[in-house]
């Protein structure tokens, strides 16, 4: 079977998507091929999300994440928006699903991880979705 691609698309592709992406390649490596993407970058991924990960799920997305643009990443199957509070771009997909997830940049531990483990949640939704498609 070919690994769907899957990209997780916020603005700035520095917190929520780069979380999603890190978790997809976690949960969904087997299935999937996960990227993430934004309209904008930072120089950085957010530092909240970066720490809480490592702590979380001992995943350093420092280490093989970066801030990327949309014509960064390979054309893919699934686009999943986090949840936009603008105008989300639109990125051809066979499926495009919206999270509706707030950004958690500038909260509280307690925000982030709330928003992570939404991110997680879905994550695992995702995979009944993909193994759907490909029956």
């Amino acid at each position: 079977m070919e690994k769907v691609k899957v990209a997780f698309i916020c603005v700035h592709n520095s917190c929520r998507s780069q979380m999603a992406e890190a978790l997809g390649k976690k949960y969904l490596s087997d299935i999937c091929e996960c990227y993430s993407a934004g309209t904008e970058t930072k120089p950085q991924i957010n530092q909240d999300a970066v720490r809480l990960m490592k702590i979380v799920h001992g995943i350093d997305m420092e280490e093989s994440q970066y801030s990327k643009l949309f014509e960064d990443i390979p054309e893919t199957d699934i686009v999943v928006s986090m949840g936009c509070n603008v105008v989300c771009p639109y990125i051809p997909g066979k499926l495009n699903l919206n999270w509706g997830l707030e950004d958690p940049s500038g909260q509280s531990d307690e925000k982030f991880l709330e928003i992570m483990n939404m991110i997680e949640e879905n994550i695992h939704k995702l995979r009944d979705t993909v193994l759907e498609m490909n029956t």
